[in-house]
């Protein structure tokens, strides 16, 4: 690979044309899962439901060209976006680049298979649910969306203790 193939580690991502934005994104479908924010406390929840548009098995968009039409909540990410959000995955390239950190040794771009962020066990595939079938969100807050996958999960770590949230609503 040349370091011209290598666009994200030469460019910032207000600088990826239109097909590098595309192809920077590993497939996981993590930032298609319903959030929650505390009202109170403004913490961020997440959730194992995804958008009724995203394919359960391959993670991505069945129809991502008409995503907006069919979700108006669907958010467009841009560079600036990235830097102001709170519930991207840590392991989201949009991300690591905007906090200059390199891509991790399976992503997609890296290993030039589709399948390897799945095989990691990073995406979605088999640990959601559609929102079509999911009932209350409140039913359905999960930690590992929020997890850095390079670190032990939050079931091997000490957990803080928790209040019932109050009333949350959409991130």
């Amino acid at each position: 690979m040349t370091n011209t193939e290598r666009f994200w580690e030469t460019k910032r991502l207000s600088e990826l044309s239109p097909s590098e934005w595309e192809r920077l994104c590993d497939g996981c479908g993590l930032c298609c899962l319903h959030k929650l924010r505390d009202e109170d406390t403004d913490t961020l929840m997440f959730t194992d439901v995804a958008c009724r548009l995203l394919d359960l098995n391959t993670c991505q968009c069945a129809s991502y060209a008409e995503r907006f039409r069919k979700v108006p909540d669907c958010i467009a990410l841009t560079p600036k976006m990235v830097h102001e959000i709170d519930w991207l995955p840590p392991s989201c390239a949009y991300r690591l680049m905007d906090e200059g950190k390199p891509l991790p040794d399976w992503h997609p771009l890296l290993t030039g298979n589709r399948e390897s962020v799945h095989q990691a066990g990073i995406s979605g595939r088999g640990r959601i649910i559609s929102e079509r079938y999911a009932g209350p969100l409140e039913r359905h807050i999960v930690d590992w969306p929020g997890e850095d996958p390079l670190r032990p999960p939050a079931s091997a770590r000490p957990r803080p203790k928790k209040r019932a949230p109050k009333a949350p609503r959409r991130a």
